[in-house]
């Protein structure tokens, strides 16, 4: 029987936002949404993506001479790459000797991935932490999630999933006994103003947070504040949670932030929250404020 395999595109040691301790968090590639807010770019195909850091390039030639398609040249001595013709193979990748060229993508079996993060396991045990799948959105890929956890957890390492719950139950019963806790986007509780924002409504979103509670589940929220866009949504987000307190464990609230534009350039992609201005500290607080008013554990990002 063949291993079962995921698309990742990075992995992340030392990580302290994404659960409880030091994690190592993964990141799998495919979302079903398209926020206007996103930091993950490189995650949001499935198909691998190049980017191309202009500031970093030496016009060296080294990528010129592996192209297999054409794609790098170079003229008058400087270099030149032309996306249309990239089939983002990686040969330029690995002979790029100033790091301009990096390749978001890389086929992975379960058993390889869990013995990557292996190493890391005495800060798992020292802190509490362990691993995280993230993205883009894991549970696009259930199989595969519910084989890295499982093998996770018959090495004793803590899991969590990081999801915006945007997929279908099955998804999400595949990997609930094997996941020590969940972490949660809720971007909006109006759901035409979540379509707007993220191409999709919040249906499926709430029902799978149903079906968590249902059974249980630990539960951290998440809830992105981004102004002139789901800031007016903080009240009744937290009148919405209140359904479910009995799994929550605490929310936070993560202010906008614009770190992910350079990468949106450097994959030749618009970057779609240019326009967006970023929260003051007063706004933030505010914000937590609407759902430590309703009794959830707030914690700072």
């Amino acid at each position: 029987m063949s291993e079962i395999k995921g698309k990742i595109f990075a992995i992340k040691n030392f990580e302290i936002h994404d659960g409880d301790g030091l994690r190592t968090t993964v990141f799998l590639k495919g979302c079903p949404l398209r926020c206007r807010w996103c930091h993950n770019p490189e995650g949001l195909e499935t198909k691998n993506l190049l980017a191309f850091y202009k500031d970093k390039c030496r016009s060296c030639g080294m990528c010129v001479r592996v192209c297999p398609s054409g794609a790098q040249t170079t003229a008058d001595g400087v270099h030149v790459y032309d996306r249309s013709q990239c089939t983002a193979c990686g040969a330029c990748e690995r002979v790029c000797p100033s790091g301009a060229i990096k390749i978001f993508g890389e086929e992975i079996g379960a058993a390889e991935l869990v013995g990557r993060i292996l190493p890391d396991r005495f800060f798992f045990d020292t802190t509490g932490g362990g691993i995280t799948l993230s993205g883009g959105e894991p549970l696009l890929q259930p199989d595969f999630c519910k084989e890295v956890l499982m093998r996770a957890k018959i090495e004793g390492i803590g899991t969590a999933v990081d999801s915006c719950l945007c997929v279908s139950a099955e998804a999400v019963r595949a990997v609930m006994p094997y996941t020590d806790k969940f972490l949660v986007d809720v971007k909006c509780a109006d759901s035409r103003l979540h379509e707007r924002l993220t191409g999709v409504g919040n249906g499926r979103i709430i029902g799978n947070l149903a079906l968590l509670c249902e059974n249980n589940c630990r539960v951290e929220i998440r809830v992105p504040y981004i102004p002139d866009c789901n800031d007016d949504e903080m009240p009744a987000i937290a009148e919405l949670l209140c359904d479910y307190k009995s799994c929550i464990t605490a929310v936070k609230v993560l202010g906008y932030h614009n770190y992910a534009e350079n990468k949106y350039t450097a994959l030749g992609m618009n970057y779609p929250a240019a326009d967006v201005r970023l929260p003051t500290a007063d706004e933030l607080s505010a914000a937590r404020g609407f759902f430590s008013d309703k009794g959830f554990a707030v914690i700072s990002d």
